[in-house]
């Protein structure tokens, strides 16, 4: 395709664009507020959360304001300050204490009049790169008569020759699509006016006319101001590229034909009513056939993570050389850009047949029949790279006890004073997060009155430490009967 086409196209495009990295064109109404805004927004994949604060340290009569932290890919929101200047540091939580952070980053910042100040941190949490925007707020009364919206767009993705980022109607292609600029790393761009309706965005690298990036259709219905920030894709597709929408909120827009990532873990236990189950799996993923997908998958093992195109799947679970299915049809959606693990599971019911709440009819004091069913459970894997504290997810397979308590002991904790504990329910996760640090894990059950002590392990967290599932499940190996692993949640 020929780039110089898109110099041909005027419609939707109200305003051109410039590259400047501050902005400085005005818009708005004619009056002057005395207030302006302050944003942040973080791209620094490996950051834990961040908090900026904002004081002034020569003036005693003013009040610090400390704003909730902001995760990675995520802004935290828009705040108004008085114009003046500021002091503001960026910090991230080291202690339980909230009070007490650790600052990465020191400056002043000056609040101008009906002005955005947004803050971007970027690249790496040990040596962040952070950058500042100052955006005139855009209140115009023409746009809600001619139905426009505001558009900004910014580059935050490091590639060196830079990114071409271009857009058409939701029922068009590439080959209609409107240049809305070439940006290298930290340039945005100045504000757009075009109409409200449905677009797609598409993106190649700079200089070329090869599509690495096309978003799905995206809704602009108010006079919003956004800015498109294009950044590293940290999800499991092939396209280096992301889109967020920012304004007072992020979402978030994958390549709409992005692949995703699934593997599956075997939690089946053997059991005396499938007697032909010898604790190994084949699995279909669209339907049973001659050719699993996975085959001969052992009990207490995760699969290798598989490619696969998004979409909506019928899954099948099959004993090896054997006709037998012990799970069939069972939905599984993938969305674009995901990364997901199956976990397979039995669960084994007392029956009462009669709903009387008796399963014992005979008196002998045992339970006159079992049923068993196998399940499966899917769960979202992480994409935090953070290295300063890390997701948990506990993933309870142990059927025994409606939940079980999680603690996690730090040396100069007990089970009563830990901080960071979590009840894990069967069969549905529940996550953590944890700062690096060594732990001693409890996991306690209830019996009547008693607290009883199902297993224990020790962990330690530390830089190199990827986001983890904490998997229990039954073993009749075990002195209790029980056990639990760490495992990384992206194969």
């Amino acid at each position: 395709m020929n780039l110089e086409h898109v110099k041909y196209f005027s419609r939707k495009l109200i305003i051109g664009i410039s590259t400047l990295v501050f902005i400085s064109s005005c818009g708005g109404s004619d009056s002057d507020s005395g207030v302006g805004q302050i944003q942040l927004y973080n791209v620094a994949a490996n950051s834990p959360s961040i908090f900026l604060t904002v004081g002034k340290d020569d003036d005693d009569d003013f009040n610090e304001a400390q704003h909730s932290g902001v995760k990675f890919p995520s802004t935290g929101g828009q705040f108004d300050y008085i114009e003046d200047t500021y002091d503001i540091d960026l910090s991230w939580q080291d202690e339980d204490d909230i009070s007490d952070l650790e600052i990465i980053y020191e400056s002043t910042i000056t609040i101008s009049s009906d002005t955005i100040s947004f803050l971007v941190f970027a690249e790496d949490i040990n040596s962040p790169n952070v950058l500042k925007f100052d955006i005139p707020i855009v209140d115009d009364e023409d746009d809600d008569d001619d139905e426009l919206f505001n558009l900004r767009i910014l580059n935050m993705h490091t590639m060196t020759e830079g990114a071409d980022i271009y857009y058409s109607e939701s029922d068009e292609t590439f080959e209609q699509a409107i240049l809305l600029g070439h940006f290298n790393y930290t340039e945005m761009s100045d504000n757009q006016k075009i109409e409200q309706d449905d677009y797609v965005f598409y993106i190649t690298r700079g200089g070329s006319s090869e599509v690495v990036y096309r978003s799905n259709e995206i809704t602009f219905s108010t006079t919003t101001q956004f800015i498109m920030a294009i950044r590293e894709n940290t999800g499991a597709g092939d396209s280096p590229f992301v889109l967020d929408r920012v304004s007072n909120t992020i979402n978030e827009h994958s390549d709409a034909d992005a692949q995703s990532k699934l593997r599956i873990y075997n939690g089946i236990v053997k059991h005396e009513l499938i007697p032909n189950y010898t604790g190994t799996i084949d699995f279909h993923l669209d339907g049973f056939d001659d050719t699993p997908e996975i085959s001969s998958l052992v009990f207490g093992e995760y699969s290798d993570s598989t490619l696969t195109d998004f979409g909506d799947y019928s899954i099948s679970v099959a004993i090896p050389d054997n006709t037998e299915l012990l799970i069939e049809n069972h939905l599984l959606t993938l969305d674009t850009n995901s990364d997901k693990t199956v976990f397979f599971y039995l669960l084994e019911e007392a029956v009462d047949d009669d709903d009387d709440g008796d399963v014992d009819e005979n008196g002998d004091g045992e339970v006159d029949e079992y049923e068993i069913t196998t399940n499966t459970l899917v769960v979202e894997n992480s994409q935090n790279q953070s290295i300063r504290d890390h997701q948990i997810n506990i993933i309870n397979l142990i059927d025994d006890f409606d939940n079980v308590r999680v603690f996690f002991v730090l040396s100069d904790e007990t089970t009563e004073t830990a901080s960071n504990k979590a009840t894990a329910i069967f069969a549905k996760p529940n996550s953590v997060t944890l700062r690096n640090n060594t732990y001693n894990v409890f996991i306690i059950g209830k019996e009547d009155t008693s607290d009883l002590i199902l297993t224990t392990m020790s962990i330690t967290l530390n830089e190199e430490t990827s986001e983890l599932f904490l998997v229990l499940e039954e073993n009749e190996d075990t002195v209790s009967g029980y056990q639990m692993f760490i495992s990384n949640q992206r194969g």
